[in-house]
Parts: C-alpha cells; sequence; structure tokens
C-alpha cells in the first residue's frame, strides 16, 4: 500500500494503513534491519498523513518489534516483529511436536480467515495476494529463500477478511508463523545455501496450494478457501512429520 493515503478516513484507521504499508516494506525486505525509516516529514509527505498519523504508526510498529527508535538519530527496521505481545519463542520449535502445535493454531484461524476473505475480498486485496504469489514465485525460481512472500500471502489474506483483529494476530506473530523459518534458521545459521532443484520443487508444491486458496478467494466460494487452506495447512503438518521421520532414520543408520 505505497499510494498516498486517502485524506478523508479517521486518524486511527490511517495510523493502521501507515503500519501496514511500512510493515510491508519491512517484510518483503525493501527495509532491511538496519535501515533507517523515511524521516517524518518524508513519510507525511509520501503517504499525505499528518505528523500525529505518522508517531502513531511508529509507535506500533515499535510495539511490534518491528522498528527501534534512537533519540536525536532516527528510527531503525531490527526486524520482523519477534518481540510482539503475544509471541512464539524460538524454543518453541524445539520439537515437531512444538511445530505441529503452532500449525493447529494456524490451521484454526486461517482456514476461516480464507472463507471470510473469501466473501469479503476487495480488488485491492487480490492485487496484494497475487503480488504475494508471484513474489514467491520470482525467489524460488531465482533460487531465494521464500518465507517473506509465504508470510506476506497469508497476511493478505487475513487483511482480505477486514477484521483488524484477523490481519493483527498473524502481523503480531511475523514470519515465525512459517513453520520452517524457524526451523531452517536453526538448522542452518550461518550464511544461506543456494535452493537445491529438490526444494525448489518442494516449493512449488507449496506455492501450488497458494494458487488452489486464491482462486477460490477470486470465485467468491467460501467452502473452497477453506477446505483449500485447511488442506495447505494440513500438508504442511504432513511434510514436517515426514520430514522428522526421514532425519530420525537418517541418525539411525549412523
Amino acid at each position: 500500500m505505497d499510494a498516498v493515503l486517502v485524506a478523508r478516513r479517521r486518524p486511527r484507521t490511517l495510523a493502521l494503513e501507515l503500519v501496514d504499508a511500512l510493515g510491508d516494506r519491512i517484510r518483503d525486505g525493501r527495509l532491511a534491519a538496519g535501515d533507517k525509516l523515511p524521516t517524518e516529514a518524508a513519510i507525511m509527505q509520501e503517504f499525505g498523513v499528518s505528523r500525529t498519523v505518522v508517531r502513531e504508526a511508529i509507535s506500533k510498529l515499535q510495539a511490534s518489534g518491528l522498528v527501534s527508535t534512537r533519540h536525536g538519530i532516527g528510527t531503525f527496521v531490527v526486524g520482523l516483529g519477534d518481540s510482539a505481545s503475544f509471541r512464539i519463542a524460538p524454543e518453541q520449535f524445539a520439537t515437531l511436536r512444538d511445530v505441529i502445535a503452532v500449525l493447529e493454531l494456524r490451521i484454526g484461524v486461517e482456514t476461516e480467515a480464507a472463507g471470510l476473505a473469501a466473501g469479503r475480498r476487495s480488488a485491492e486485496n487480490l492485487r496484494n495476494m497475487r503480488h504475494a504469489l508471484d513474489a514467491f514465485a520470482a525467489a524460488t525460481e531465482a533460487g531465494r529463500d521464500a518465507v517473506g512472500p509465504d508470510f506476506q500471502f497469508h497476511l493478505e489474506i487475513a487483511r482480505a477478511t477486514q477484521n483488524e483483529h484477523f490481519a493483527e494476530l498473524m502481523a503480531s506473530l511475523g514470519t515465525m508463523i512459517i513453520p520452517r523459518a524457524r526451523l531452517e534458521a536453526a538448522a542452518a545459521p550461518a550464511a544461506v545455501e543456494p535452493l537445491s532443484e529438490e526444494r525448489r520443487g518442494y516449493l512449488r508444491r507449496v506455492n501450488g496450494e497458494h494458487e488452489s486458496i486464491y482462486d477460490a478467494i477470486v470465485n467468491q466460494d467460501a467452502e473452497a478457501a477453506r477446505a483449500a487452506m485447511r488442506t495447505h495447512l494440513a500438508n504442511s503438518r504432513e511434510r514436517r512429520r515426514r520430514a522428522s521421520a526421514a532425519a530420525g532414520a537418517a541418525d539411525a543408520t549412523t
């Protein structure tokens, strides 16, 4: 949401839209950890909002762990929202059971979100979902990690419910809601290696499931959207179980 925000909206709504716009830039990498945010004046000019709106938005970004302000210096990106008040800590991904617990939470929340999104989505919501899907595909084909676009797609569905609580919950969780983000970080904290062809195939299948969810939302078929989301997340749970079993078998033979 990089266009100028509509001035007739209430200040609180404007602040939330600005949080979304700046948060998206952080999550998709346009603003990386350590980057300094534009000045208040620059943000006011770009988005057509007041200083009060900018300061409220920055306060919300701080509360969600995305940015930190150094007085007299500026506001800097510090992460992807991992210090929210409701959080799933890294140590809560230590076991397969932990990962499955997160997926159960997602099944409960996101299945209903997909159904609501199918009935309420706007043209802008669809454009944003399409952009996230295309970014996922581009990252995969370029051999890059696709966790950011993956999370963005699910966040856009939450926004399309037109119920801010779904979107706020997803945004507060950040990319940690994608189990492989934590598991892969724990397994390979060093520099990320290029994707293998097997890994690319896996990510293509994941995005194919995303496409099925998107198609159902486009068609405003709430039950199909719920079914596609439940299938996608259940498949993710099963993939984790298989990966764990394979790793255990490998350890047993060494």
